[in-house]
């Protein structure tokens, strides 16, 4: 109970006691790049156009089909439509793709958008997009590509690393934890902002429904946590050892998580990992203090030695020190900013 009441104190909401137990084994924190490492409100940086369209007919067509998604990344194209005042049309016989893209009808031509590696599987991308796309994505952008017949545009998008993202990976270092990035993005994109912040471990191009595939991987080497902040986080966080959820994210991945982070600082992580920590140890000298009174006491009662009047003040003793002991949990991080 005073391990999650300072964490609560702290921003950090643990949903039970079983989850603090489990925070306290962690040896590999698997983190999402998009709201958990960056800050999630990527912009849309690049548009270039292979065909006849002009950049802001491309914009349009891209707005259309990803006014139907509430991913980051979608947000940035609407957004940047909606500044330059597109009028943006509503698409017809829309689907998506889960972890590849969307197509639909718009205006009555069928259009796609997504990875490169997807629209390729559907037409043949000519070498052109093929060469831009390269460019882009070594630029550590997360690049995807417009097609609509033989037209082409390339959108490249940027996100900014959280500005304790760097800070936070190196304190989960420090407390022997291994932080590994997990993303869909292109391995270039991903390495740009894993060596921004210290990360040596990435796991790129991973599709949302394989990343619960990821966390069993890594659980054979121990227990293994879950960062995330979406819908698509949801089963991994439901498969570690201990999801923990950014403040911001989906309702879903909060109600799935057993820690939520209140205030959204990536810091939290390694901090529920050290108050669960200390909270274990709290417990076990709990444990040990309560034994170790009636190790002594009961034989002295069984011989006749112990009067009544000085067991029941052991008693009430052991019950004190087990209190006091637990409240000094109260101090943990006192003045950690």
């Amino acid at each position: 109970m005073v391990g999650t009441g300072r964490g609560a104190e702290l921003g950090i909401l643990v949903k039970d006691g079983e989850a603090l137990e489990r925070a306290g084994g962690i040896k590999t924190v698997l983190l999402d790049k998009t709201g958990t490492i960056t800050q999630g409100k990527p912009h849309l940086t690049d548009i270039v156009v292979a065909g006849s369209w002009s950049d802001n007919e491309a914009l349009t067509i891209a707005a259309a089909l990803e006014s139907q998604s509430e991913h980051p990344i979608a947000r940035a194209v609407v957004s940047r439509a909606k500044e330059l005042a597109l009028t943006i049309p509503q698409p017809e016989n829309f689907e998506a793709v889960r972890g590849k893209g969307v197509v639909g009808t718009i205006t009555g031509k069928q259009a796609a958008i997504g990875k490169l590696s997807w629209i390729a599987e559907r037409e043949t991308v000519p070498a052109e997009v093929h060469q831009i796309f390269v460019e882009l994505e070594s630029m550590g952008k997360t690049v995807f590509v417009l097609q609509a017949g033989e037209n082409y545009a390339v959108f490249a998008v940027s996100d900014v690393v959280g500005e304790h993202s760097a800070e936070a990976v190196q304190q989960l270092k420090q407390i022997g934890v291994e932080p590994v990035m997990v993303t869909g993005d292109n391995r270039r994109a991903a390495e740009v902002v894993a060596n921004q912040v210290g990360i040596d471990r990435v796991e790129a191009q991973v599709l949302p429904q394989d990343k619960a595939e990821f966390v069993r991987k890594y659980q054979a080497a121990g227990r293994v946590g879950m960062v995330g902040d979406g819908i698509n986080d949801a089963p991994a966080l439901a498969q570690a050892d201990l999801g923990i959820a950014m403040g911001h994210g989906t309702d879903v991945a909060m109600e799935t998580a057993g820690v939520t982070l209140l205030r959204s600082d990536l810091r939290g992580t390694a901090q529920a990992i050290r108050l669960a920590r200390s909270t274990l140890a709290t417990i076990k000298w709990n444990l040990f203090w309560a034994f170790i009174y009636n190790v002594v006491m009961i034989p002295l009662a069984a011989l006749g030695l112990l009067s009544p009047m000085l067991a029941a003040g052991a008693m009430a003793f052991s019950s004190i020190s087990v209190i006091l002991n637990s409240l000094r949990l109260r101090s943990f991080d006192e003045g950690a900013t």
